[in-house]
């Protein structure tokens, strides 16, 4: 468990939660939060008097917005403060949302003891409003039965029924150091890889290559800036697992992702000997995931291919789903391959070096995907802005692996992933690729919006709410320089069109989006028109 990390102790009444959370903060050095005494402090009642003036239905909702706020804590920065320690209600993760926002920001431990442990603990104590019935054996029995299931699904599980506090602690704490990584099965037509994403996992590159079957010469492709933060470190963990790296920079930026850099790439692999025993890594953000896997996939027809994202957009969007590509000067992504990695290793704690411009670039994708399919994803960051990041990379990525599992090779649903793009792409195209490729879809995702509501597909509230989040997260959502007309020229190049009938991705709601032509020109000019920065 790392420093930033929350730890979260939860369970049924009785089972220790408070007590065992102020021993570990203690040992820790951690403010320890109690989620109900949160509550009560902020409604100025206790939870008893909350129950019967307000109704349990209110409660549960105070617990899912503190769950929402503790995630988001310390923030978007892996680094700057140490995590919580949490206790929370016995019901506060009974609701599948909360448990998961609350244990994306950290390890999650469910205490638990019997029936009869629980009745002989509580049994001084009157401030308990579920309990408040004659049989309490009873009482306790049934909720328990209720409750199960929820509980079952933490799989982090410490029976409290004969150890002390300290004893208790010391368990949850020895786990807590030893917890794995998450790791995302991606299947495809002809085999299956994994995306593990975990704080830290830089610096166990290596075992995970060797774990993936890979051995041999290594070509780590990259550029000057993340080749001064990161090569060094992932190079270490290479050569411990025995590997021979050799080292491949090209110039930073979307500018340089074209054929003529790639032949660079070949020149180096074939120097350094690589071969279809070895693989490319890409140590970077989507322009080196781009170049390097374009190259791993064209040279010697074809070697192994690692994806170690250093920007958030690489690793929501491109280093997912296995498209490569470079540019031409008539379109963005024009000369491309699918070529599907062997292996994803996303790690955190890279984003803490990122410019928070190129954070704000990727949360754009991550905005996306939560439209695209997933409303709860949506609403945290509408709700609580960009945290708990660890949390809305994972869902960011889940979104994408379900749309390209269910559509490997684009043939129709994947098309759904470029809402925002043809927008967005044009834009790109205008400014010589000078427009980050987030911005360019920041503004593609309000256009789209904007179109689908003008054409009277979806609730304008939603093109509301669209450009709110985005604005929250430092966005754009208009444009300036070009004409509509200019754009709308740009937009032939679109790799979506069929001949020469361009194809718009459109939202009808959150989790509702679909790919239609039967788009007029003139909607499109009169929806940039409003977009327009003049």
């Amino acid at each position: 468990m790392r420093d930033g990390d929350n730890l979260i102790i939860t369970g049924f009444m009785g089972t220790g939660k408070t007590s065992v959370g102020q021993e570990i903060a203690r040992r820790l050095g951690r403010e320890f939060v109690d989620m109900d005494t949160l509550i009560e402090a902020r409604e100025d009642m206790t939870v008893a008097d909350i129950f019967a003036r307000r109704g349990k239905a209110h409660f549960r909702r105070l617990e899912a917005t503190l769950c929402r706020e503790l995630a988001a804590r310390p923030g978007l920065r892996p680094e700057p403060a140490e995590g919580l320690v949490i206790a929370t209600g016995g019901g506060a993760l009974i609701p599948a949302a909360n448990r998961e926002i609350l244990s994306a920001s950290g390890p999650v431990f469910c205490l638990t003891t019997s029936p009869d442990e629980i009745l002989r603990r509580l049994e001084a104590s009157e401030d308990r409003p579920l309990l408040d019935v004659p049989d309490r054996r009873a009482r306790i029995a049934a909720l328990l039965a209720e409750r199960s299931e929820a509980y079952r699904r933490i799989p982090l599980q410490v029976d409290t029924t004969d150890l002390t506090v300290a004893q208790v602690a010391d368990r949850v704490m020895a786990v807590a150091d030893t917890l794995p990584a998450t790791a995302i099965p991606v299947r495809y037509p002809d085999g299956e890889y994994a995306i593990h994403l975990g704080r830290g996992l830089l610096t166990q590159s290596g075992t995970l290559l060797r774990q993936r079957g890979l051995s041999g010469q290594v070509a780590l492709v990259t550029n000057p800036t993340v080749d001064d933060l990161y090569t060094a470190l992932v190079a270490e963990s290479l050569e411990t697992a025995g590997f021979q790296v050799a080292t491949c920079t090209v110039p930073d930026g979307e500018a340089h992702k074209t054929l003529d850099m790639v032949r660079t790439l070949y020149d180096c692999f074939i120097e350094a000997g690589l071969d279809r025993r070895g693989a490319v890594l890409a140590l970077g953000g989507g322009v080196i995931g781009d170049m390097a896997g374009f190259a791993a996939a064209t040279y010697l027809r074809g070697v192994p291919l690692v994806q170690l994202p250093t920007t958030l957009l690489a690793m929501v969007d491109a280093s997912v789903g296995g498209k490569v590509a470079v540019d031409h000067p008539r379109g963005k992504n024009l000369i491309g391959a699918f070529k599907q990695p062997t292996l994803v290793v996303t790690d955190p704690d890279v984003l803490v070096t990122l410019p928070e411009k190129e954070m704000d670039n990727g949360l754009a994708e991550v905005t996306k995907a939560g439209i695209i399919g997933d409303p709860a994803l949506f609403e945290q960051i509408e709700a609580h802005g960009p945290a708990p990041l660890p949390w809305l990379i994972e869902q960011a990525v889940r979104v994408k692996v379900a749309v390209v599992e269910d559509d490997p090779y684009e043939r129709g649903r994947r098309a759904t992933l470029n809402l925002g793009h043809t927008f967005g792409h044009a834009l790109e195209l205008l400014s010589g690729y000078a427009l980050p490729h987030g911005e360019g879809v920041s503004v593609g995702l309000t256009a789209a919006t904007r179109l689908s509501a003008r054409m009277g597909l979806c609730d304008p509230a939603l093109a509301t709410r669209v450009e709110g989040v985005l604005a929250r997260l430092g966005l754009p959502t208009t444009y300036r320089g070009h004409t509509p007309a200019h754009v709308w020229q740009a937009m032939a190049t679109d790799k979506k069109r069929r001949g020469k009938t361009l194809r718009f991705v459109l939202p009808r709601a959150v989790s509702d989006v679909f790919v239609t032509d039967q788009v007029t020109q003139a909607d499109v000019l009169a929806v940039l028109e409003t977009l327009r920065e003049t």
